[in-house]
């Protein structure tokens, strides 16, 4: 997923035709109701963005999603084919992936992503400065893929890979925006300044019962991971990884119509060892906090929790209002009640296919430490 931040501009023009062909597309076949469906619906939407740190950027997206057999127990498979370059000669390009086997005996998950842009480092900590921004800028790859078994309907076990290839990190500018002091990865140990290669590996376990992946109505879903990053793997750091993230959904109001549905997450992540600044969690971004700059606040370990409502309007449209809370600290014991960063605002979604609730998200939010943002998006953000 890409962000679409403060300053951005969306040629919504652009989405309404794919929405219009999609249209028409479910035109045709409802006036052929013996066709058998199709196996695989794709949906490919041009991109038209800009934003202060990139300029005019321009790509593509390719989003196939399809079932294997026809057994309608088994939930829709889905892919992301993601690529954008910019007027100041940056890019990015994805591949994310979701894939239950026939009989959902394997889930299969992950993603490949390359990143060619300029970040604001705002250093470590739970209540960092706008005014102390640092102006940075890296090349890195990362690698995400998970093969899970099913153990019973719903629970899955098995194990995850990640790499994270760093490289060509710069520091664009020597001082912070107030040039009180020196840019804040100068002050980070010199070697995390250098290429970084991270790679580990782990158990993995799934408790999934949504009814769709992309946009649930209803059901639980819990990811359980344990990381080990080890020399032994080809790591330049040793650290450990634990990550749990917790949702439910529910539907309010008519459960035939399923107009309404009240959607909540819970996030947690804590390191042990030597962590890189790029490795340590984050607070911010287009997923969780959406309203807070993604790193904004940065840290060892990580709770936050947030909470949607979501609400069908007319058409294809929908809307969204969204809340959520989140706190870093170097060790679990420093987390307190009163140090919560709080970001909020409201959403809305173009549904592409409605049969597989494929969707453009849109979301506005606003956050703590003078920060906001706008994102542009593909299907729910949990």
């Amino acid at each position: 997923m890409f962000v679409l931040r403060a300053g951005a501009t969306l040629l919504l023009t652009l989405l309404a035709l794919a929405t219009h062909a999609q249209s028409a597309a479910d035109s045709v076949a409802a006036r052929k109701p013996t066709k058998k469906p199709r196996r695989v619906k794709v949906a490919a939407l041009p991109i038209v963005f800009s934003q202060p740190e990139t300029g005019l950027a321009y790509g593509a997206a390719v989003l196939p999603v399809w079932r294997f057999g026809q057994d309608t127990t088994t939930r829709s498979s889905n892919a992301r084919v993601l690529a954008y370059r910019t007027q100041r000669k940056q890019s990015s390009a994805s591949l994310t992936h979701a894939i239950f086997t026939p009989g959902e005996r394997y889930f299969i998950s992950g993603e490949a992503q390359y990143f060619n842009l300029p970040i604001y480092y705002y250093g470590v900590g739970n209540d960092t400065r706008k005014s102390e921004k640092s102006d940075i800028s890296y090349r890195v790859f990362i690698l995400n893929q998970r093969v899970l078994k099913r153990l019973r309907p719903g629970l899955f076990v098995g194990g995850v890979y990640r790499l994270t290839n760093l490289y060509r990190i710069r520091v664009d500018d020597p001082l912070t925006d107030d040039a009180t002091r020196p840019n804040w990865l100068l002050e980070r140990p010199e070697r995390e300044r250098q290429p970084t290669l991270t790679s580990g590996l782990g158990p993995a376990l799934l408790y999934d019962t949504r009814d769709n992946i992309l946009s649930a109505h209803h059901g639980n879903f819990l990811d359980a991971t344990a990381l080990l990053m080890a020399k032994g793997l080809g790591s330049d750091f040793s650290f450990t990884r634990l990550q749990f993230d917790a949702r439910h959904y529910r539907v309010l109001g008519s459960k035939e119509a399923e107009h309404t549905v009240l959607a909540g997450q819970f996030l947690g992540t804590f390191h042990g060892g030597t962590v890189p600044f790029r490795e340590l969690a984050q607070l911010g971004g287009e997923r969780m906090m959406r309203g807070i700059y993604e790193g904004r606040f940065r840290d060892r370990q990580l709770l936050a929790a947030q909470v949607e409502l979501r609400q069908q309007l007319f058409w294809r449209l929908r809307g969204v209002l969204f809340g959520s809370a989140g706190q870093v600290q170097p060790q679990v014991t420093d987390f307190r009640p009163g140090q919560f960063n709080l970001a909020g605002g409201a959403g809305l979604r173009i549904d592409v296919n409605r049969q597989d609730r494929l969707s453009i998200r849109i979301d506005y939010g606003v956050g703590s430490g003078q920060s906001s943002g706008l994102y542009f998006a593909f299907n729910e953000a949990f």
